[in-house]
């Protein structure tokens, strides 16, 4: 019980909160769910079951999140064709293509659903990961399928195209900033009682602070904070945090290591 009582607070989405609070609770910690982000549902059931209708004029299908494969399914009445790769383009070097996930929890997200895994970063989770690829390389003339939520990154298109490929985007989910009470967290920074907090996106972290007043704000910037990547690493840095841990990957394991040695120095 290395964790011994100690508030761990846990921004994950509600649906996705509860592996990791059960972690914490199982080394005797305290966790204090704080949705930060809501993830829900786009209006555009039409466009994508429309879209998920003609794979066959892509050579690669690429999901950026579990998220995405879940609402995909869910607004296509949970199926998603394997992909028909359309004849390779007269100046195509790469790989024949298929479904790609950005990283392993996309990747098992996809295998769950029952669809081919043919591309997955063998280290890394991120639209970088996935750009070092090899099949990746030599993208010229041919045609990708990102399905993201909205709004989000920009590198993966951005670089592929830069690569000669064409690039479409299929929206399926967008991203809320919950309405809820945030009296137990107040308490807690008021009792110096918070302990680590855990956040897997930029943009929960900078709901975090959005959903409290300026005073419990800068209370924020004193507790130790755990990350899943160097790059909301930088954007914490930027914020005023100064004790930051970058976990070794965004699993619910690696956070509540990265937590127990933040908090009990071990």
């Amino acid at each position: 019980m290395v964790l011994n009582g100690l508030h761990i607070l846990v921004t994950r989405p509600e649906h996705q909160a509860d592996n990791l609070s059960h972690l914490i609770e199982e080394q005797g910690g305290i966790a204090v769910r704080f949705p930060t982000l809501e993830i829900a549902s786009r209006d555009n059931a039409c466009e994508i079951k429309a879209t998920l209708a003609n794979l066959d004029k892509f050579q690669w299908v690429i999901f950026i999140s579990a998220n995405a494969v879940n609402f995909a399914l869910k607004a296509n009445s949970g199926k998603i064709a394997r992909i028909i790769i359309p004849p390779a383009p007269p100046l195509q070097k790469g790989g024949r293509g298929g479904f790609a996930a950005v990283g392993q929890a996309t990747a098992q997200a996809m295998k769950v659903a029952g669809l081919p895994v043919d591309l997955v970063p063998e280290n890394g989770y991120n639209s970088e990961a996935l750009l070092a690829m090899p099949q990746l390389q030599q993208v010229e003339g041919q045609n990708c399928l990102i399905i993201r939520g909205e709004g989000g990154r920009e590198q993966l298109a951005t670089t592929l195209r830069s690569r000669g490929a064409e690039v479409d985007y299929l929206e399926v989910y967008k991203r809320i900033t919950p309405r809820i009470d945030n009296s137990p967290v107040v308490q807690l920074l008021a009792q110096r009682r918070l302990d680590a907090i855990t956040v897997t996106s930029a943009e929960a972290l900078q709901n975090l602070s959005a959903m409290l007043d300026e005073r419990n704000s800068k209370l924020l910037l004193l507790i130790p904070l755990v990350v899943v990547s160097d790059r909301i690493r930088y954007i914490a840095a930027d914020m005023g945090f100064n004790r930051i841990a970058v976990t070794d990957s965004p699993t619910d394991k690696a956070i509540l290591e990265t937590v127990i040695t933040c908090v009990t120095g071990e």
